[in-house]
């Protein structure tokens, strides 16, 4: 489900614009919901601005056998991103200060879906804490973050996305 966002010119989770000129693909349409190569290239699907989803496939499992940690931290990295996203002005850009990742149990196969929560926001900073369950309902990783929010550049081009 696309995420509604009332700024103009700047996409949010759920748009799928063209990969700009120059960069690998071309302009390449991006898969469903993609923002960004790096979303486009794991797959993330979102179900609404504090709800993502990933179908595990062999080019995310690490050299031990197991859904790779990085793709897991990206995964809460993106859905802290679109669920604060959707709580700033046109005014605001956001950015990742800090995410603490406890990785309880992984998985080899099947769906991942990652809940972000959105515990405080105040003018300048927001905390958040995300659980990344199996699709089989076993829980995989718990996180805790902070976003900075900070007034946008004059003339520079918008964030392209939630975590951009």
């Amino acid at each position: 489900m696309p995420v509604q966002d009332s700024r103009e010119g700047q996409n949010s989770p759920g748009e799928s614009p063209a990969q700009p000129p120059g960069s690998p693909g071309g302009n390449r349409p991006r898969g469903p919901g993609a923002i960004d190569g790096v979303t486009d290239f794991m797959g993330l699907r979102w179900e609404d601005p504090q709800t993502v989803r990933l179908t595990i496939r062999p080019e995310l499992i690490n050299a031990g056998g197991l859904l790779s940690g990085v793709v897991t931290y990206a995964l809460i990295d993106y859905c802290m991103g679109s669920t604060l996203w959707v709580q700033t002005s046109a005014e605001e850009a956001i950015a990742t200060i800090s995410i603490s990742v406890n990785y309880i149990q992984s998985a080899v196969e099947g769906d991942v879906v990652c809940r972000t929560t959105l515990d405080r926001r105040n003018r300048r900073t927001a905390v958040m804490r995300s659980e990344v369950h199996h699709e089989d309902g076993r829980l995989l990783v718990t996180a805790i973050g902070s976003y900075t929010i900070f007034p946008q550049r004059k003339g520079a081009a918008g964030p392209v996305g939630p975590a951009s």
